[in-house]
């Protein structure tokens, strides 16, 4: 383990993952911890994939409209180059994000650096999704929300894709993908069952 030299008021780095369904507010939950280190003074800066430009090419925007400026990068490496002077960085839409996203956020945490990476932890077959499972598996602090299920009105558990579309990247909205419990999920129509499985009859 490296020591660092005591600054005047260094702070402990650490990983936070906000993680959950689409809809669920993982965004907003983001963006509500970057504008408090702001509020505080702190230089902060969010990053996300160059590849979701659903609303804006340069802001997080969630889908309540509630923005911060970001910086699109294509990988995870561009992210250590670019946040030199950043206390609070934040990582948006990590799922899309290369593998090599681990390293990076063990990097900034080991310089003193606050790290909030917000993603999908599952694809719409309810499979882990790219480095999700190991970011949170790294994480000081993982925090899973919850959309409501739109059929019952349970916790939602997975995002159901209605388009039939085998793509794992499809950039989601909400006429392309619904949040459903485990329950209505299973019950879903056309659901290709999980790795493999007969269909019943």
């Amino acid at each position: 383990m490296h020591h660092h030299t005591e600054g005047e008021q260094h702070r402990p780095g650490r990983i936070e993952v906000v993680c959950g369904s689409m809809f669920s507010g993982k965004t907003e939950e983001l963006i509500r911890r970057m504008k408090r280190a702001k509020f505080a003074k702190q230089r902060v800066e969010i990053f996300k994939p160059a590849l979701d430009t659903r609303y804006s090419d340069n802001d997080v925007v969630s889908h309540d409209q509630n923005a911060i400026p970001s910086t699109p990068v294509e990988t995870s490496s561009s992210i250590l180059l670019l946040s030199s002077d950043i206390e609070v960085v934040g990582i948006d839409e990590a799922q899309f994000l290369d593998m090599g996203v681990v390293d990076v956020c063990n990097e900034l945490a080991n310089r003193g650096v606050r790290v909030i990476v917000a993603g999908l932890d599952m694809d719409f077959r309810g499979v882990p999704f790219g480095p999700m499972p190991a970011l949170c598996a790294i994480a000081d602090d993982v925090t899973k929300v919850h959309a409501i299920c739109v059929r019952c009105g349970n916790l939602a558990y997975v995002s159901h894709r209605l388009v039939h579309n085998e793509k794992q990247v499809l950039l989601g909205e909400k006429q392309e993908y619904e949040p459903l419990c485990r329950d209505c999920y299973l019950k879903a129509p056309s659901q290709p069952p999980p790795e493999g499985g007969g269909e019943e009859p």
